[in-house]
């Protein structure tokens, strides 16, 4: 089981279509071993060091980098999700974002994106026109082995929110203190 990393005032939070089995049963997002989202975070300055999935937990306090999915359901593929959990999904993970309130709401994947957004059209990087007020949303290639995209395009990519992170972080961004 996945639980959600979230906490008020978050630099990211990082939305995934829903647990794989590995992440289930490891109860780490992005751990099966052919995911590239841990090498992404790192090659692209998002994070210092290349962690492993067992560090996530951490990586709200360290970063401010919170997790959670548009669906709770763990399947194989994205393409298993039901019509009606991708609706509630949606109007959840609104709900969330309300709550939390992240300065930047990542997608990590354009179809992840499509679903939340309702948007059949959506170019990766940040949006224009976004969901909510007052949030940016950044549309993220997707990190699975499945994904085909050259690791240098994908790195490009979450550079370009590396770069949104480290002027926030000379503003005087910090990570939440936890209780």
């Amino acid at each position: 089981m996945i639980n959600d990393l979230l906490h008020r005032g978050l630099v990211v939070v990082f939305i995934g279509f829903n647990p794989s089995p590995t992440s289930s049963a490891t109860g780490f997002p992005y751990a099966h071993r052919s995911n590239r989202f841990y090498r992404l975070l790192h090659s692209s300055g998002l994070t210092p060091i290349l962690h492993p999935p067992s560090d996530n937990p951490h990586m709200l306090a360290w970063y401010g980098y919170g997790f959670t999915n548009i669906v709770a359901r763990t399947t194989k593929r994205a393409d298993e999700i039901r019509p009606e959990e991708w609706r509630a999904g949606r109007l959840i993970l609104k709900d969330k974002l309300s709550l939390y309130k992240p300065i930047i709401a990542c997608f990590v994947g354009k179809g992840v994106y499509q679903k939340y957004a309702e948007r059949s059209k959506v170019d990766f990087g940040f949006q224009e026109c976004t969901v909510l007020p007052d949030m940016m949303e950044f549309v993220a290639p997707g990190t699975s082995g499945l994904v085909r995209m050259d690791f240098d395009v994908q790195t490009s990519i979450y550079e370009e929110l590396a770069k949104k992170v480290e002027e926030l972080r000379k503003k005087g961004y910090r990570p939440p203190r936890q209780n």
